[in-house]
């Protein structure tokens, strides 16, 4: 097999089903690095492939590789096309378009390989982080992503997400919304973009309301897998 988005699928379900993966991440390693950039053309075909790999690999390094926190992020053990790779360099290299991890989506990485820069996607998409999955416990759940079906996969982990995990005190006026929110503050377009955000997939006005970044949970949650979508993909 050589197309790169059904790879990323294949792999992630065999991950999520504790079935061999080996041969998916030998067959990524051997990809040709001018075939990868073919291959993933376009934002549609770059989200689906990297958050499938993020995904994927974040439980693999995890339960197999036994990495912790902060490791795990910066070790180089995702291999493709021959280059190493930590999932850092993908959430916030490829996915978030070279932005440095700690200013909130503000500023760019001043010193990004030309790697990076050629896999990037084009434009950040905010739904990205209601895709990614980081083991924890106030992590999305892990689903899979296609490049046919990414705007309606995206569109319903959006709203899904958002959906179960703000809370709404209406005798306070007060949102409790995610501390995703404030994290990567830019890639939502600042408070008023989060606002238009959570208005849309909440179906509700947010004007009036005093926005409070919950506190995440860290707690580990592996194997958070969303089975009916899954259930979905397969039929």
């Amino acid at each position: 097999m050589n197309d790169l988005n059904k790879i990323s699928e294949q792999l992630l379900l065999a991950v999520k089903k504790e079935e061999p993966y080996e041969g998916f991440l030998i067959t990524l390693a051997d990809f040709d690095a001018d075939i990868v950039e073919k291959q993933l053309h376009n934002d549609r075909f770059k989200n689906a492939f990297w958050i499938n790999i993020y995904n994927s690999f974040f439980q693999i390094l995890r339960k197999y590789k036994n990495l912790n926190q902060p490791k795990i992020y910066t070790a180089k053990e995702i291999i493709i096309a021959g280059q190493k790779l930590s999932l850092d360099d993908i959430e916030h290299g490829i996915l978030r378009r070279f932005r440095y991890k700690y200013s909130l989506g503000y500023f760019r990485k001043p010193f990004a390989s030309t790697l990076i820069k050629r896999w990037a996607v084009s434009k950040i998409d905010f739904r990205i982080h209601f895709a990614l999955n980081c083991g924890a416990k106030s992590c999305p759940p892990i689903a899979s992503y296609t490049v046919d079906k990414l705007e309606e996969q995206l569109e319903l982990a959006s709203k899904s997400f958002l959906n179960d995990d703000t809370l709404i005190n209406e005798q306070g006026k007060k949102m409790l919304i995610s501390r995703l929110f404030l994290w990567f503050l830019n890639d939502f377009g600042g408070k008023k973009g989060s606002r238009i955000i959570i208005g849309k997939y909440l179906d509700k006005d947010p004007t009036g309301y005093k926005l409070i970044y919950n506190d995440y949970s860290w707690e580990e949650h592996l194997n958070n897998y969303d089975e009916k979508r899954f259930d979905q993909e397969s039929t």
